[in-house]
């Protein structure tokens, strides 16, 4: 596997992280889980944008290669 099939799984698998705590975080009554998960949320959030900014980087870094070839 390429290392930018491996960042799109790990950007896939953080969405997926982000939905689940978005959706714990409207199904619970209880405050103090609630701004937990939100901020987790938020989390993913950063982790997802310095995800895409990678495969960007490694995107960009490909089609240099191959225009020098």
């Amino acid at each position: 596997m390429t290392v930018k099939k491996d960042l799109e799984k790990a950007l896939a698998a953080a969405q997926a992280a982000k939905g689940t705590y978005a959706t714990f975080a409207t199904s619970t009554d209880d405050q103090g889980a609630q701004t937990m998960f939100e901020q987790m949320a938020q989390d993913m959030d950063r982790h997802i944008a310095q995800l895409n900014s990678r495969v960007s980087e490694t995107s960009e870094t490909k089609l240099s290669n191959r225009q020098q070839e």
